[in-house]
């Protein structure tokens, strides 16, 4: 395997992608369309989305493969020593947002980045790897957190002891929503700028990664999408899918390399949820499991 090998990273991308929408197909029983696009600046890629399903009210599961002249500036903002490179980025991105109110939200990404070296310059490639996922629910269950937490642990243990913890902090840490104090979910685990190890092991940690969504989340599905509901649970679902919109919006990053770099505003946004709603200073009734919630959207240790 070369320094850096695009080919052999996008070939995996697009069989998860494969993967992933042949298990929610078969888990949901609707199929997902596909839709291939082309960027003007280069690159493209391939959605493959539902909306309206029974199990999924919307999901996507997407492809990207892009290519810049100059890097955006929220990918130079902590690296300006590479300001000013071309740049190829590729990636699965997929956000699933239920249609039963027991069944969680869930977001699932792996990428990787190239900064071109420039021409006549003393300069190689420089890339990393980034990635996570992570279980934002609407009602708590603790068999479902812990389920979840011990997939993203055992996904990480074969490339050494100390990633879950670290990259389980710096998803607590980067899906926290400052203006209202707590986290979007309960959690999973999250990664950026990886390439230290050398690209071979960078690239094994980040299939690990990919590989481990299925197991994590399947389970959780089968347990909770029959379990019966009524307009309170969906009115409250519809109430906490705003902050998810809220952090997408005001903090994730991804959303923003997407819009600077000129990427497909359709498919950036299609991590938002169909349906949402505010209300003014509302809180839940003490004691309701819509109450319960609040316990889970802190930092705590789940396996």
């Amino acid at each position: 395997m070369s320094a850096v090998d695009t080919a052999a990273v996008k070939h995996y991308l697009l069989g998860l992608q494969d993967r992933i929408v042949s298990a929610l197909e078969a888990a949901g029983g609707d199929p997902l369309r596909s839709d291939h696009w082309e960027r003007p600046e280069g690159g493209g890629g391939l959605s493959r989305l539902i909306e309206g399903g029974r199990l999924l009210e919307r999901g996507g599961v997407l492809f990207s493969h892009v290519t810049g002249s100059r890097l955006p500036p929220s990918a130079s903002a902590h690296r300006p020593e590479l300001a000013g490179r071309s740049w190829e980025a590729m990636g699965v991105s997929m956000v699933l947002h239920p249609r039963n109110p027991y069944v969680p939200t869930t977001h699932m990404n792996v990428r990787m980045f190239v900064a071109k070296a420039r021409p006549g310059h003393d300069e190689q490639d420089v890339f990393w790897f980034g990635g996570g996922l992570d279980l934002t629910p609407y009602y708590a269950f603790e068999d479902d957190a812990r389920h979840f937490h011990g997939a993203c642990r055992d996904a990480l243990a074969p490339h050494g002891p100390d990633y879950y913890p670290r990259y389980k902090r710096w998803c607590d840490e980067y899906f926290y929503l400052k203006h209202r104090q707590e986290t979007r979910g309960v959690g999973g685990i999250f990664f950026d700028d990886l390439n230290e190890p050398g690209f071979a092991a960078s690239f094994a940690l980040t299939r690990s990664v990919g590989d481990s969504f299925l197991g994590a989340y399947l389970p959780i599905v089968e347990r909770r999408q029959a379990m019966s509901y009524g307009e309170r649970e969906r009115d409250f679902q519809a109430y906490r899918r705003g902050r998810y919109v809220e952090f997408n919006l005001v903090f994730d990053r991804g959303t923003l390399f997407g819009l600077q770099s000129g990427g497909r505003t359709e498919s950036i946004l299609l991590s938002m949820p169909p349906v949402a709603h505010w209300r003014y200073d509302w809180q839940p009734e003490a004691g309701t499991p819509e109450a319960a919630l609040a316990d889970f959207l802190k930092p705590r240790d789940w396996v």
